[in-house]
């Protein structure tokens, strides 16, 4: 039986090394993103100009306007709610003394600074930006011109906004962390759409041939490590702060 940690930190240690441990999968097992990108790709007849051996055709959702627009909603989503919890946390210091609510302002540092660390500064500015695996549609596996290969190798050829991981997904991932901190009043009404908003984003990225399984897996768990370790060290330090009391 496995035993659910007891402290956030322990929480922490078991994302960070299950992060680790998917990543291993991956690599060992590279046909496990072939197979499920291979799912919503359908392949077409090559025309007369195609290169003899190409793989011809496309992945269907991508074309769709429904999904499309779908995606820029769930795109857009999670940065109106980091901008309107920036504003919350404006609010917060406008107070003083004993209307200052330190509890909230530091729930709102956690969330902010998951953001930033998280999605935007890990994912889209370091690991997109040189770790160069190309993504699904890029890929000679589905009609592209470049190589495929495994999740974390720094052997592709993309140059740029590249398939490692999913920057998309890691924002659907810091959503569902935000689900933590919902008031009991509400849970009954944000907490099945956002979870659903959190799962179906990483989905779609999938089924659009924009990112592998790994990519959007990891994406969406780096967000859950970075949360878990901001709030074990927010948590630690408001323990020490009380203990000199």
């Amino acid at each position: 039986m496995i035993r659910l940690p007891k402290t956030t930190f322990g929480a922490f240690l078991l994302l960070f090394w299950a992060w680790w441990a998917l990543l291993a999968i991956f690599r060992a097992f590279p046909g496990i993103d072939i197979y499920f990108s291979q799912l919503f790709f359908v392949g077409a007849n090559c025309d007369a100009t195609a290169a003899a051996g190409s793989i011809c055709g496309g992945f269907p959702y991508r074309d769709s306007g429904n999904f499309d627009l779908l995606r820029t909603i769930f795109f857009r989503l999670p940065y109106v709610v980091a901008i309107v919890m920036a504003w919350k946390l404006i609010e917060c210091y406008q107070q003083h003394g004993a209307t200052f609510n330190a509890e909230r302002a530091r729930k709102l540092k956690v969330a902010l600074g998951t953001m930033l660390i998280g999605p935007v500064l890990l994912v889209n500015v370091i690991l997109k930006e040189h770790w160069g695996r190309p993504r699904p549609v890029q890929t000679d596996i589905f009609g592209g011109s470049l190589h495929f290969v495994e999740a974390g190798s720094l052997a592709g050829k993309c140059v740029s906004n590249c398939s490692f991981v999913s920057g998309e997904a890691a924002s659907a991932g810091w959503l569902f962390c935000l689900l933590l901190f919902i008031p009991k009043s509400l849970r009954y009404a944000l907490v099945p759409p956002v979870a659903a908003i959190s799962i179906l984003t990483p989905a779609m990225r999938l089924s659009f041939g924009a990112h592998y399984l790994s990519d959007v897996t990891l994406g969406w768990l780096s967000s859950l490590v970075v949360f878990a370790a901001l709030l074990a060290l927010t948590e630690s330090q408001q323990g020490q702060k009380n203990s000199e009391i």
